[in-house]
């Protein structure tokens, strides 16, 4: 093992000792009821059968047979969900084609960030994870299953499928996913066209035809931000089949691979002689490979929150100096858009996922000894599916990156590092993701200029009051005051800045997300501004370095002056009503700070 993978890791095993045994013991517990529905009454079991088939009656009846839960985030809005509607059937099929049941046990939420991007609806984005934790444990909570498939791929809809999942982890679970869309326009025309848009230069109808030629078809947006990166976290953690991430929707193979984790969670679960569950494969190692993958990709910056609170789930306490660490010595192997102009597909086709793992394994940065789905070993996950016929075979990876442009070795990384840096100082803690960033905008010194809103930036644009040098700071978008909506409408007008030659960047307690781009963002930072942090003190004008180099944010004021100066309030009730904003009051009262995964679950200061 690398050295320093090798110390993170102990670290981690270190500070989360008495929570991770805590965790275990609770799941042990668990396991010495199961088969669950033996211990319900026959009123209970009864209730619980009472819709399925005679055949699965008589099946669910005995104890040494295995049922299977079904949680899907289906709907057909959704373009990576809609693949979703067949699968419950195929999986239907192939456990009874082990003697076995499936029952759809519960549907979660399922929203497109796309969708609600600058929109009212984004303020319940973040805090959507925590629905979908508790829509899962609902699913799970009637005792009548042995293994659970947990259908879900985008943002925040992996990570609550997990968070729920891991509270019944004495189960065996796989995720499944459904796979990209087909690639659709070249995504630096897509960029280039809504920058034209910010400039005024093109109008709507030109914009609307550019986004639809992008998005186009059901099955994940292609570009590698947060539902993509899940797929491959999910994937190098050995909670999917192996190679089954980015497999198209609709296709023999994607169906083939859906009934082989069917008839693999059963071969894992207790009446098949299963012994291990979610919480044996979700543990310290499996945690850290996730973030080692994260870094070698330039993946998405909501995993700095994500992961931080699945691996709290499971016991395990995570913190952005473990990532920081890591990302200084894990060196980056892919250029997938926003880093590079390339999409997922063109990841997939030049080895994708499995050809990543051979060489993250050969060069000691990921954990080997770990259990996975497809058994013991991270080995199992450098080899490719394919169909010989009908039959569902593994060949290992190609040795050598059929596209250097979008994949490449370690004996010929596109940087030494991953591009995700922490940065603190009398601003706060937050963090900055600087793969798409140019080594000459990666250290910005200007002036302030203050927002409250992430449309008034909008305006001051159009009125030409950004045209000079400045670090626009976006405040109040933490989750307590909003939710901690994505900033992304932001992105195309600070783009056009930098283009026209000046230095740019932006300091928010707001999240931007996997489609973090060429203009550097300090995003995350805490203490938000609603609790008085100081970026509630920061006025339009003050001097303000961020350099991602160093680590650095800061304001160029002394400490008495900062601690002089009264915060700035905000009046935030009109975010707080509308569009069911108001059902999500005591999520945001109750939420935890960032770096502890921006989570209602485990902020005991709530």
């Amino acid at each position: 093992m690398h050295p320093t993978v090798q110390k993170v890791t102990q670290r981690i095993v270190e500070r989360s000792r008495a929570s991770r045994q805590a965790y275990l013991e609770r799941m042990a517990r668990l396991k010495e009821t199961s088969p669950q529905r033996s211990r319900l009454s026959c009123g209970n079991l009864a209730h619980g059968f009472a819709a399925c088939s005679q055949g699965d009656k008589d099946t669910l009846r005995f104890m040494h047979r295995a049922n299977v839960a079904i949680v899907s985030a289906y709907n057909d809005m959704l373009s990576a969900h809609q693949p979703y509607e067949r699968f419950p059937d195929v999986i239907r099929q192939a456990a009874h084609g082990m003697g076995s049941v499936a029952q759809f046990a519960g549907g979660t939420p399922a929203m497109c960030d796309g969708v609600t991007q600058g929109q009212p609806g984004m303020e319940l984005s973040l805090f959507s994870r925590e629905t979908i934790a508790m829509s899962t444990a609902v699913a799970l909570s009637h005792n009548m299953f042995d293994a659970a498939l947990l259908l879900g791929i985008c943002d925040k809809i992996v990570p609550g499928l997990l968070i729920g999942g891991l509270s019944f982890g004495f189960l065996p679970m796989v995720l499944v996913p459904a796979g990209p869309m087909p690639s659709g326009l070249p995504n630096k025309e897509k960029q280039r066209i809504r920058q034209l848009y910010a400039e005024g230069k093109i109008g709507r109808d030109e914009l609307l035809e550019a986004e639809s030629r992008s998005y186009h078809s059901p099955g994940t947006c292609t570009f590698y931000g947060t539902a993509n990166s899940n797929q491959l976290l999910v994937e190098v953690m050995g909670l999917h089949l192996p190679g089954a991430a980015f497999v198209p929707p609709g296709t023999p193979l994607r169906e083939a691979l859906t009934r082989a984790a069917t008839e693999q969670v059963i071969r894992l679960s207790k009446p098949h002689g299963g012994t291990l569950g979610l919480a044996d494969m979700v543990n310290e190692k499996t945690l850290v490979n996730a973030l080692v993958a994260l870094l070698a990709t330039g993946g998405s910056t909501n995993h700095t929150l994500h992961w931080v609170a699945i691996a709290r789930a499971a016991g395990v306490i995570l913190n952005w100096d473990d990532f920081a660490e890591l990302s200084a010595v894990v060196p980056s192997l892919t250029r997938i858009y926003p880093n590079g102009d390339k999409d997922v597909n063109a990841f997939h086709e030049a080895g994708g996922t499995a050809f990543l793992i051979r060489q993250l394994l050969d060069g000691g940065y990921l954990h080997n000894d770990v259990e996975t789905v497809a058994g013991p070993g991270l080995e199992r996950y450098t080899q490719v599916p394919a169909l010989e016929g009908d039959a569902l075979v593994w060949t290992p990876v190609v040795a050598q990156s059929r596209d250097p442009e979008v994949l490449r070795g370690l004996d010929q990384p596109f940087a030494p590092d991953g591009g995700l840096k922490v940065l603190s100082g009398n601003l706060g803690r937050g963090v900055i993701k600087v793969s798409a960033v140019a080594p000459a905008h990666r250290r910005v010194r200007a002036p302030a200029v203050v927002f409250n809103d992430q449309d008034e930036l909008k305006a001051a644009f159009e009125a030409g009051e950004l045209n000079r040098d400045c670090v626009v700071v976006v405040r109040f978008q933490g989750p307590k005051a909003n939710g901690m909506p994505e900033l992304h409408k932001l992105t195309p007008y600070l783009g056009v800045l930098q283009d026209r030659g000046f230095q740019v960047g932006l300091v928010t307690d707001g999240r931007m997300s996997g489609a973090s781009g060429k203009v550097p963002a300090a995003i995350h930072v805490y203490p938000e501004a609603l609790e008085g942090g100081p970026l509630a003190k920061i006025r339009s004008g003050d001097w303000i370095t961020l350099d991602a180099e160093q680590g650095r944010l800061a304001v160029e004021l002394d400490e008495e002056t900062l601690a002089r100066r009264e915060p700035e309030k905000v009046d935030l009730s009109r975010y707080h009503h509308g569009f069911g904003r108001e059902l999500f009051g005591w999520l945001r009262r109750a939420v935890g700070s960032p770096e502890e995964g921006a989570s209602v679950f485990w902020n005991h200061d709530a």
